[in-house]
């Protein structure tokens, strides 16, 4: 995970869950993803086992320009990726697992954003299947919001089975980075190694060629 809205969200949605593979839809409290709610989303199955929108928060739907309720999630989704995202919700409601999706939202006059999506799996009972997700870009351009997004290539994906994976390798590792410039230097030996120096005002100069 790339965006700190899914990272935020992977870490509330752990902590409900404790040793389950999902915690239950009841113990969301909105109030509690106050900040998240404006990119989340809930989805479930209708009648026919098709996921679609229950809820979806204000600035998502502001990116797609319409009210996402009640609207199929794979349709989102461009023709060739429909099956492939449909059968990644399948393992979210059927098996509790965890998916991460990196792809390429289109917008109506053809500009390019890319999103990042988490769906977790919510315990909702029998025939009630649910999950909480959220979905947002990179980055917010002017145009976020006037010109809709209608299509979506996908362009990363990855999946968890918290049943057989430590959901901890799911979050992005922390990666150490290096001095800007070395501490450690004696700067009087530094300048020493290269040979004869001789200060005119505020320069030194470094002598250099071959000695005849």
């Amino acid at each position: 995970m790339k965006l700190a809205g899914s990272i935020a969200l992977f870490h509330y949605w752990n902590r409900l869950r404790g040793d389950r593979s999902a915690p239950q839809r009841t113990e969301i409290e909105p109030a509690d993803i106050k900040k998240l709610l404006a990119d989340t989303f809930i989805l479930e199955k209708d009648t026919r086992g098709e996921a679609v929108f229950r809820l979806a928060g204000t600035r998502l739907c502001a990116a797609y320009g319409r009210e996402l309720k009640g609207f199929s999630f794979p349709s989102l989704w461009r023709p060739k990726d429909q099956r492939l995202v449909a059968r990644l919700l399948d393992n979210v409601f059927d098996r509790h697992a965890v998916i991460l999706i990196r792809y390429e939202a289109i917008s109506q006059a053809g500009r390019a954003l890319p999103f990042e999506l988490l769906a977790l799996p919510l315990e909702s009972g029998i025939g009630s299947s649910r999950c909480l997700g959220v979905a947002a870009p990179a980055h917010k351009p002017f145009w976020l919001g006037a010109d809709p997004i209608n299509d979506a290539v996908i362009e990363a994906l990855r999946v968890v089975d918290p049943a057989t994976e430590k959901t901890e390798a799911f979050q992005r590792p922390a990666i150490e980075a290096p001095e800007l410039a070395p501490v450690d230097l004696d700067t009087a030996s530094t300048i020493a190694g290269y040979g004869k120096a001789r200060r005119i005002r505020h320069l030194l100069v470094l002598d250099g060629g071959r000695d005849e």
